[in-house]
């Protein structure tokens, strides 16, 4: 008898969102298996980040199906997909001014553990980010751009998700910083968290990811291994330059 096929962790099926009347998000299918880093590509405008918002429930205008371990969650509100064990990490970082670095980190774990367990995943979180365990005491928003998006990133992981959904991470970031943050990605991969990114950088996606996706004008146009993706250059010419 033949092995039945694997069940990805997100199976997404005719996705659709809109602002207003503009219909921004039109009818996209897609995947992500468990352990997978699975990029979206596109033009700025293509539709990614309202993929990513319209998936963690952010979009009031949405249709479609979306799975996560083979539960639908699209129609759910939007604070069930973190007891579901999916988490996201906007293009705008949303560090809590007035709050230190450490509170900031225990507001990714709220709900979920008492005041000891708290404590000791924070410190946990805190020997993967050494630039941010230098600074558990220090305001949060008083931290250079890398370092936010990088407390970003470890308030996310805090709660020890199955899934993240990334969006833009290298935005306005120095290189040495975007380096190190890519090969934290593939650790996180190797630790068994699945990851969905946006990103513009396409090199540096591509070059750690699985599969691809790429969206222009809110339709997924093309997908493929991201090894193949990355050796074409007249796709990502036509669909990815700036």
């Amino acid at each position: 008898m033949a092995n039945e096929s694997k069940q990805p962790l997100l199976q997404v099926a005719g996705l659709n969102a809109w602002y207003d009347r503009s219909h921004v998000v039109q009818g996209l299918d897609f995947h992500v298996d468990a352990g997978e880093i699975v990029t979206l590509m596109g033009r700025n405008g293509a539709g990614k980040t309202t993929t990513l918002r319209t998936l963690m429930g952010l979009v009031g205008k949405r249709g479609g199906t979306a799975r996560f371990d083979g539960r639908e969650f699209l129609a759910q509100p939007a604070h069930t997909r973190y007891h579901m064990g999916l988490a996201y990490v906007p293009e705008e970082r949303r560090i809590v001014p007035g709050l230190t670095v450490r509170e900031n980190l225990q507001l990714g774990l709220l709900g979920r553990k008492g005041r000891h367990d708290l404590a000791r995943a924070v410190d946990e979180i805190a020997e993967t980010f050494p630039r941010l365990k230098e600074r558990l005491d220090q305001e949060g928003t008083s931290l250079s751009g890398g370092e936010q998006q990088m407390l970003a990133i470890a308030r996310a992981m805090v709660a020890k998700p199955r899934m993240i959904l990334l969006d833009e991470p290298s935005e306005g970031i120095m290189p040495l910083l975007v380096q190190e943050m890519f090969q934290l990605f593939q650790r996180m991969r190797s630790q068994g968290t699945t990851l969905l990114l946006v990103e513009q950088n396409v090199e540096l996606a591509l070059g750690i990811s699985d599969r691809a996706y790429i969206i222009d004008q809110g339709a997924i146009v093309h997908s493929g291994v991201a090894s193949e993706l990355l050796d074409d250059r007249e796709i990502q010419e036509r669909y990815c330059a700036v």
